[in-house]
């Protein structure tokens, strides 16, 4: 396994993570997962060197509403490993803050006095300390933003104060879909450590502003989505289908029309630099070395092993990177999963 510094946090994180929204409980309609399957998956990861592993309150949540009832099926999971594994000295755990008023994302004109209101941030830095078994986050993000948050007062001073108390190290903000812009005023205020945000091989936007700005100002950045949803996998067929999970809405009939025509001509592309579809996504996002680390979300050894194969040193050709920037695909195909999130779900511009 390779490392790189997580900005300026100097944490020393494996370039490949861990996300673990499907690692247990109910994730969002996906079939239950297979929870000793799971911590095996754990084990794996950090036995190939793996340190960085992402959670959030919600991920596997079977309550979603209300603060103290149901469980944090991640983050328990998460926590009864370092627990029984002793290796809370071998792992850098991130977690995540969702919105007071459940919305994702984080719709544009609702006031942040609705989303993380006094006290809040703190609440829920508790709740999520209690369910990992832990006294302190390495990381802890925002589960949704919006940039004119930055010219508030209340969540900088309660963040300070909850670093003060050492309850969390570091803060990062998990941005919203397809806005890789939408953090950088909040960054200008300093206060910000990390940002978590959607890059692969269709969607290349934060290469314009964000990789830059993060280079500049030594932002941590982690690449979530890098297989887009499962689109960059090789899997997926004309006649793919899948049950009540976001996915039957992402990969509709009329979009696989869309998609499958743009992988076969991924498919073209692949050999001695990577002979796989799911390979060439995750080497695509560590060619660049403003990315600290890349979590393609992961709840089987068998896809650890692969994920953390690619962490060879290996880098794509410069001639590769120019061909994979004819493939770019800007498009929005989560705001059909819920018909109240299209208010502000869009595609930057």
């Amino acid at each position: 396994m390779k490392y790189r510094i997580l900005g300026k946090t100097h944490l020393k994180v494996s370039e490949v993570g861990m996300g673990t929204w499907q690692l247990a409980g109910k994730p969002w309609g996906w079939d239950a997962p297979d929870e000793e399957e799971s911590m095996r998956a754990l084990y794996r990861f950090v036995e190939l060197g793996g340190n960085f592993i992402d959670t959030a309150w919600v991920y596997g949540r079977d309550d979603v509403q209300d603060d103290e009832k149901g469980k944090h099926c991640s983050e328990e999971l998460i926590g009864k490993f370092i627990k029984e594994s002793g290796n809370r000295d071998k792992v850098i755990v991130a977690s995540k803050i969702s919105g007071k008023n459940r919305k994702w994302p984080a719709w544009k004109g609702i006031p942040i006095s609705e989303v993380f209101p006094e006290g809040y941030i703190e609440t829920m830095v508790d709740s999520s300390l209690k369910s990992l078994g832990i006294e302190a986050l390495d990381l802890m993000q925002f589960h949704v933003w919006q940039d004119d948050f930055a010219k508030e007062d209340g969540w900088k001073e309660e963040t300070q104060r909850i670093t003060k108390k050492g309850k969390v190290k570091y803060w990062g903000i998990s941005i919203n879909d397809y806005q890789p812009s939408n953090c950088l005023k909040t960054l200008d205020t300093g206060l910000i450590d990390t940002i978590q945000f959607i890059f692969n091989i269709f969607h290349q936007k934060p290469t314009e502003k964000l990789l830059p700005y993060a280079k500049e100002h030594n932002i941590g950045l982690i690449a979530r989505v890098p297989r887009d949803e499962g689109g960059l996998t090789g899997k997926l067929t004309l006649d793919t289908k899948f049950d009540d999970d976001m996915r039957s809405k992402y990969f509709s009939k009329e979009r696989l029309q869309e998609f499958i025509p743009r992988i076969k001509e991924l498919e073209k592309i692949l050999g001695d630099e990577a002979k796989t579809l799911p390979e060439l996504a995750l080497r695509y996002i560590l060619f660049f070395d403003e990315v600290s680390t890349v979590i393609p979300g992961t709840r089987k050894v068998k896809y650890v092993d692969e994920n953390v194969s690619v962490s060879d040193g290996r880098k794509l050709s410069e001639k590769l990177m120019d061909e994979l920037k004819k493939h770019a695909w800007e498009r929005n195909f989560y705001v059909d999963r819920d018909p109240s999130i299209g208010k502000d779900s869009y595609i930057e511009k």
